[in-house]
């Protein structure tokens, strides 16, 4: 069950290839070396689809805006404690992130008042939509979870200051939408990263507390990014991933493969990194 018969007849047929042909093996890193340059350069000049990898620095949007240029009126009277808790993401503009993921939660835990916030950012990948014949062997397929801290100060409400993945940087709470009781059922997540004027990152978030999400209210959202200055920035229907939610979002994938990562402690590693970072985060470490 680990290893399919095709894909080893076919690995086999390849290494095969490589070493009678000469010309082939010459040929196979300068063709591997040329299509990464230009999947790099499609991004760089933001040809290549904004879902999967574009860096769009020439379309004509300098900088990063400040977030009074992009705050929205319903963040009046914003309330960081009601942020607590589990959100879903719907759709996502970032280049850092697979596009094949699924299933993606942001947990948010808040401790000192709320000035400071845990996020967990759980995913599960590929989907099965994106790799049907692989994504049930994944060693992530059953979820894994990675983390970002921040601070906040109540002085400049809806504005965090998150790090993550080697850089601190702004996360501006756009746009919030409240149910009948007032609670945040909604937000849009806005992230801009500039060195020398040069914008060199955006990163963009549809959240709502519901797994569930209409194309109606997708669409209402993606106007709400438009109407706060987002959209030249990634934030539309063209530039953004739409995320899969699996119909049953508590079931397990059980194969061989699953059976073979647990072997290598791959759940157990998991699992003590979830763990640890809370604890740390709850010690005030």
């Amino acid at each position: 069950g680990l290893l399919p018969l095709g894909f080893v007849l076919g690995n086999l047929a390849v290494l095969a290839l490589l070493a009678t042909q000469p010309k082939v093996r010459l040929a196979a890193p300068v063709v591997s070396a040329a299509l990464l340059v230009n999947f790099v350069g499609g991004g760089l000049e933001g040809s290549v689809s904004s879902s999967d990898y574009n860096l769009a620095l020439d379309d004509g949007v300098k900088g990063c805006p400040a977030y009074e240029q992009v705050r929205q009126p319903s963040m009046d009277g914003f309330d960081i404690t009601k942020y607590d808790g589990r959100w879903y993401e719907h759709a996502f503009h970032d280049w850092t992130q697979f596009s094949e993921v699924y299933d993606t939660t942001f947990d948010i835990e808040l401790s000192g008042g709320g000035t400071r916030w845990l996020d967990d950012f759980g995913v599960k990948g590929p989907s099965p939509r994106s790799a049907p014949a692989s994504w049930d062997k994944s060693p992530v397929a059953n979820g894994a979870h990675y983390f970002l801290t921040a601070t906040y100060d109540p002085k400049t409400p809806g504005v965090v200051q998150e790090s993550g993945f080697g850089a601190t940087f702004p996360n501006y709470i756009v746009d919030v939408q409240k149910g009948a009781g007032g609670e945040y059922t909604e937000a849009l997540q806005f992230q801009c990263l500039q060195r020398g004027g040069v914008r060199i990152f955006e990163g963009i978030n549809y959240l709502t507390r519901s797994p569930d999400i209409s194309p109606a209210q997708l669409a209402a959202m993606h106007e709400r990014a438009r109407v706060a200055g987002i959209a030249p920035y990634g934030a539309n229907p063209t530039d953004t991933h739409t995320v899969e939610f699996a119909p049953s979002r508590s079931f397990a994938v059980d194969n061989d493969w699953q059976s073979f990562w647990s072997a290598l402690g791959v759940d157990k590693l998991l699992a003590l990194l979830e763990t640890s970072t809370h604890t740390a985060f709850e010690r005030g470490e």
